[in-house]
């Protein structure tokens, strides 16, 4: 294991420390960060996505702001306004929260569609464009977005398209009865120290190092019939009835060039935060849930049948052989 492989277990550790009982939430947002991509996070209340990204951001070098999606929220409460100066005559930009390197979205679908579509836009440019002028976001830059599944009324879904151009969904389960017994211990720590904030021991890591950390992702040894293997599951996303008439029948339709990639760079993210130097196919079969569950779009007899994006996924792993 190399240094900077070291370095990220130890922020993984370090926020596991402080997350208790969402390990795969903590290493899908660094996954997150490795690969150069954006999470939508769907939990109910409570459940620490908040303080998930709240606390990755004592762990890097960097800056983090939290957006409250609601209805009437404007894009330019994202992007920022031009600000006239009477003294000079003239109008001056004013950044809005896009222009810190982390981002929490909190309940996106909670606000209409030209916010997210704001949002999304500086998501897959990396920039924005106000009047005339366009002003680049920073290098570092990942937005973490929730969702509320539980309720409905007064809630904006995120259209198909939009959705395609965030690398994971995680879906956030209730933590064990262990690990609640854990948090009510810490959450006892902290109340103690009234007043003042936990002293934070982890030596944050400069963008530089992570930087270099996605570039040896990149590098990483994925064999030739492993990657027809990683593509071959996104194909048949598009042609189903080749592994049997009910997933044609469930599947209306597939994933895009988007989910190659981001399975891609997400399984050998996964290896080497694992410590190997290889992708093995555990790596692409783990990921293809998170990389496609949002990226499918089911037919209404799956939906009639309660056959979910996960339940197709795992049955077409099941059914494509591994090299």
């Amino acid at each position: 294991m190399s240094e900077i492989q070291k370095c990220l277990c130890e922020l993984k550790n370090y926020i596991s420390q402080e997350i208790i009982g969402q390990d795969v939430l903590v290493e899908r947002m660094l996954i997150g960060l490795l690969a150069d991509g954006h999470i939508l996070v769907e939990g109910a209340p409570g459940l620490a996505k908040t303080r998930a990204i709240n606390v990755l951001s004592h762990g890097i070098e960097g800056n983090f702001h939290r957006v409250q999606f609601t209805p009437d929220l404007l894009p330019a409460d994202l992007t920022g306004t031009e600000i006239y100066r009477p003294q000079e005559g003239t109008f001056e930009f004013q950044k809005g929260p896009l222009f810190h390197n982390l981002i929490l979205a909190d309940e996106i679908n909670r606000s209409p569609a030209k916010v997210q579509a704001a949002l999304l836009e500086a998501m897959a440019e990396r920039q924005i464009t106000v009047g005339q002028a366009t002003y680049k976001l920073p290098e570092l830059f990942m937005v973490m977005a929730t969702q509320n599944p539980i309720e409905q009324e007064g809630t904006y879904p995120l259209p198909e398209a939009q959705l395609d151009r965030f690398l994971l969904k995680v879906n956030v389960e209730y933590p064990n009865a262990e690990h609640e017994k854990t948090i009510l211990r810490l959450v006892r720590a902290e109340a103690r120290q009234i007043g003042q904030k936990l002293k934070k021991s982890f030596p944050p890591i400069t963008q530089a190092t992570l930087f270099e950390a996605r570039n040896a992702v990149l590098d990483l040894y994925l064999a030739e019939p492993l990657e027809d293997y990683l593509l071959q599951i996104i194909l048949a996303t598009r042609k189903p009835d080749v592994y049997g008439d009910d997933l044609a029948s469930w599947l209306q339709y597939g994933a895009s060039p988007r989910a190659s990639i981001a399975l891609d760079r997400c399984a050998r993210a996964k290896a080497w935060l694992s410590g190997r130097d290889y992708v093995a196919p555990e790596d692409i079969q783990e990921m293809a849930f998170d990389v496609l569950r949002h990226r499918l779009i089911l037919s209404y007899e799956a939906e009639a049948e309660g056959i979910t994006a996960d339940d197709v996924i795992k049955t077409l792993i099941e059914r494509i052989p591994v090299p």
